[in-house]
């Protein structure tokens, strides 16, 4: 059966806005301490495993110890409660505004981790972890706030787009779960609201996209579009006049800048603000569609007795005047608080990135040329005890040869060439990068054990390049090897994923992948007095995003680009630099 949902005012919206606030400040307080206590919880744990902090290196520990497993199953027990009081919770809540059931903030998140029994089974947990890893991936579905910036690493993304055949792969797997997550969008509302089964709520809710998927995709976008359309009027009621006003009139660089500030400050405020509400907007929404469409009839809003508090108003005044001491604050520290220029470096990836051949000495010198500080180069040890440069497991991709290096001898290593450059030798890349750039030896595949290790340290002192290279790996065990017994030689771990004390670990440079590279982390290991490095940072965005943060370093494929970008960050204006550090600060 086909059902239009007709137009509904905005008055149930702005009647929620008060519960609203009340709901996202009381679970995110209470998340971001629990999320906090976890954080100890696990350190103690890894301190009693004789750890500091596990990595994407060595998460087979995870498994393998006591402790680990106990770690994964507090992690999953903790997702379930992240699920409960950040999606759950939300859900009854907005089902509470819509019908005029007036119920606590307290007992709202109480009926929602009570829910929370029905999950622990193979289909709840696979809901779990759609809402955790898939749902911000296609950006289909509802998802949490703890995972809603996630996406496809860009080492992982960036092989994906270069193989055909993992690309159609990709397109397929996400088009169903794409497909998946429509058929499913109203499976919680089935279980939270009517008390049904995942099994039922399941059928129930392909069913009802089934007959009206037209008019559900219709009003989604409707109110997408409105939406847009509200946050572009506040936006440039709030930002774009007066900062534009504030550039026009004669004002002195003073008090230009710190208006400037103040604007973007409040305008800072009002976004956050708003995403603070636009997702339990967007909850509500849709469970007037659910109604409409489940019942057969418009949905009718059930008005409720608003009891005015004047804790809004306080709370407003409170913010004005933070705003207002910040400005003061920030314009007196301009210089320092948002910097001009950028200290960042850039290190080319895979020897020049995009510059030339991948891990050739032509890319490596094309890389130099461009004004990159460093070049990363991957080695692999030949049957016959040879250092060779390449990144994969065999030169299928760059060479057309489906052996291992550790199958073939140098020489036959020699016959085969990267887009018409010979496959070069770690002395040979050694040589090239002397006196130009920092060479960043990553110890990479089946041969990266502590023979390459000390292998590498006898290359790199017969070319008398202590001081010039820095020994890098995802093996952990293989870089506490080498700061143990070679502290005189530079290492840095890579890592994409990382929890507990990764400051505390036992190397001189950290390599982060971008999503897990937080300002916090990047805080806590410079106090440390460790160096950071981002990987592999190739898109326009994120280069500028990472080269306005505190990092020491980016690994890039784009080389060009990022000097670029580098200019463009020390010729931007006062306006430019204080929206860059905010995005820093925001993101």
């Amino acid at each position: 059966m086909k059902i239009t949902l007709k137009n509904n005012k905005t008055k149930p919206y702005l009647e929620a806005l008060p519960d609203i606030l009340r709901y996202q400040l009381f679970t995110k307080s209470f998340l971001a301490l629990g999320l906090f206590l976890l954080g100890r919880l696990f350190r103690i744990l890894l301190k009693s495993a004789g750890r500091v902090a596990v990595t994407s290196g060595d998460f087979l520990f995870l498994f393998r110890t006591w402790q680990g497993i106990l770690i994964l199953a507090v992690a999953l027990t903790a997702l379930f409660v992240y699920v409960a009081l950040d999606l759950n919770a939300m859900i009854i809540l907005s089902k509470n505004l819509l019908t005029g059931k007036k119920d606590s903030i307290w007992n709202v998140c109480l009926q929602a981790i009570s829910s929370m029994n029905r999950f622990w089974n193979i289909r709840g947990i696979g809901i779990a972890l759609y809402i955790l890893l898939i749902a911000p991936l296609i950006d289909i579905g509802f998802s949490i706030t703890l995972s809603e910036g996630f996406y496809i690493p860009t080492f992982i993304s960036s092989v994906i787009a270069d193989t055909p055949l993992y690309l159609i792969l990709t397109y397929i797997v996400m088009a169903v779960f794409a497909v998946f997550g429509i058929a499913n969008i109203f499976i919680l509302h089935g279980i939270l609201i009517d008390d049904l089964s995942i099994t039922d709520a399941g059928k129930q809710s392909k069913t009802i996209i089934r007959e009206n998927w037209k008019d559900y995709f219709k009003q989604n976008t409707v109110f997408i579009l409105i939406t847009m359309a509200i946050l572009a009027l506040i936006g440039l009621a709030v930002l774009g006049l007066p900062l534009l006003l504030t550039a026009k009139l004669p004002l002195s660089a003073t008090l230009r800048r710190g208006l400037t500030v103040f604007f973007l400050l409040q305008g800072a405020t009002l976004f956050l603000i708003a995403g603070l509400i636009m997702t339990p907007f967007y909850m509500m929404k849709s469970i007037e569609l659910y109604y409409t469409y489940k019942e057969g009839r418009p949905f009718t809003y059930t008005e409720r007795e608003i009891t005015r508090h004047p804790y809004g108003k306080i709370a407003l005044i409170l913010v004005i005047i933070a705003v207002i001491l910040l400005t003061v604050s920030l314009n007196r520290n301009f210089d320092d608080v948002f910097p001009k220029n950028t200290d960042v470096k850039i290190i080319a990836h895979r020897g020049g990135g995009k510059e030339g051949a991948e891990n050739t000495v032509a890319g490596l010198l094309k890389a130099w040329e461009k004004g990159a500080y460093g070049s990363e180069i991957d080695i692999q040890r030949t049957k016959d005890g040879h250092y060779i440069i390449n990144h994969d497991g065999d030169f299928a991709r760059v060479a057309g040869d489906d052996r291992s290096p550790e199958e073939m001898t140098l020489e036959e290593v020699r016959q085969l060439s990267v887009d018409g450059e010979q496959i070069p030798t770690l002395e040979e890349m050694l040589d090239a990068g002397k006196g130009k750039l920092i060479v960043f030896v990553e110890l990479k595949g089946a041969t990266a054990d502590r023979q390459m290790a000390d292998d590498a340290v006898r290359i790199i002192k017969e070319k008398h390049m202590e001081k010039q290279t820095v020994l890098i790996s995802l093996q952990y065990g293989l870089i506490d090897y080498i700061e143990t017994k070679y502290p005189e030689m530079e290492t840095g771990l890579l890592s994409f994923v990382s929890f507990g004390d990764t400051a505390l670990l036992n190397c001189d440079y950290l390599a982060l992948e971008e999503e897990s590279a937080s300002s916090a982390l990047i805080d806590s290991i410079h106090d440390q007095g460790k160096k950071v490095l981002i990987w592999t940072v190739n898109e326009k965005g994120s280069q500028k995003h990472f080269l306005c943060s505190k990092a020491d370093a980016l690994i890039t494929d784009n080389v060009s680009q990022a000097m670029d970008m580098i200019e463009e960050i020390n010729n931007r204006s006062d306006l430019n630099r204080i929206i860059d550090r905010i995005q820093e600060l925001f993101s």
